[in-house]
């Protein structure tokens, strides 16, 4: 993933208007400062501002075909396709027992120094290329964690429905449908975003670290927020341009406010600018 570079009037406002491009959680990036605001007296007469760059976090360099699998009503699993053994924890665990102690029929008269003499010469000089981490968890079995950790908890709390996962490069979507699944969204869809938070941390414990963007949707409702918010915005921009005069919006998460500014983007006239702090943090839709 490329880096991308933001400015603020401090790291936090850089950072959250790197989240409000990107449309992901402060959990799923990785940032640097390029430049500390400064402070002082000068600073009162010259514009000073923080600059950073920000990326999503790295996931497992072995990226698999996109996959779609999904968990049927009472915990049958629906395949689309033939489904994959995992491999990656049993290789690992023959590597982990090869490199345990002293093997029976290795020669004691044979040096020390010459299995790692031997190493460094079969191994090719790659200096560009970052170590791999044998303990990355691919792309897919994140999704396959995040599926069935979210039709357990759906089970556990005796509703039926069916989980579906979808992986695409560093985005794993969960969806989950079926009837009367309204308690899974909650009031202003608190109770989504905190299945969503779980799901996440479930994912980056079992990844180490290095997990993939995690999203999960009950019924379609996200996609329809969108669109709702889209239509309301579009409103908002058509008051801006009329009464001349700049427009706050109630406080929104990352995704919604990325929704915003993608909306206000196409339209001449107006300019958007995300202010506050989370979880307060809003958007104002001025004349441009």
């Amino acid at each position: 993933m490329e880096w991308i570079q933001t400015t603020g009037r401090s790291v936090a406002d850089a950072l959250e208007a790197a989240l409000d491009e990107l449309g992901v959680h402060e959990d799923d990036v990785e940032y640097e400062v390029l430049e500390e605001p400064k402070t002082g007296l000068l600073s009162r007469f010259t514009k000073s501002e923080a600059r950073i760059r920000v990326r999503l976090k790295p996931i497992s360099r072995e990226k698999p075909h996109d996959r779609k699998r999904g968990r049927g009503k009472g915990g049958s699993r629906r395949s689309e396709g033939p489904r994959r053994e995992k491999s990656a924890d049993g290789g690992r665990e023959k590597r982990e027992g090869a490199g345990r102690g002293k093997s029976a029929d290795r020669p004691k008269q044979k040096p020390k120094s010459a299995p790692q003499s031997q190493s460094k010469q079969q191994q090719p000089k790659n200096e560009g290329t970052p170590p791999v981490d044998e303990n990355d968890v691919s792309v897919e079995e994140q999704a396959e964690v995040a599926e069935d950790f979210v039709a357990g908890l759906i089970e556990a709390i005796g509703l039926e429905a069916n989980v579906t996962s979808e992986t695409g490069d560093d985005l794993i979507e969960v969806e989950v449908e079926g009837s009367e699944l309204g308690l899974l969204v909650g009031p202003k869809a608190a109770t989504l975003s905190a299945i969503e938070e779980l799901t996440r941390a479930v994912v980056q414990r079992e990844a180490g670290g290095h997990a993939a963007r995690v999203r999960v949707d009950v019924g379609g409702y996200r996609a329809k927020r969108r669109a709702a918010l889209e239509v309301f915005t579009r409103s908002i921009v058509d008051e801006v341009l009329s009464s001349g005069e700049a427009r706050a919006l109630e406080p929104m998460g990352s995704i919604d406010r990325k929704t915003v500014h993608d909306t206000v983007t196409d339209i001449d006239g107006v300019e958007t600018s995300s202010e506050g702090d989370d979880p307060r943090r809003y958007v104002v839709i001025r004349p441009a």
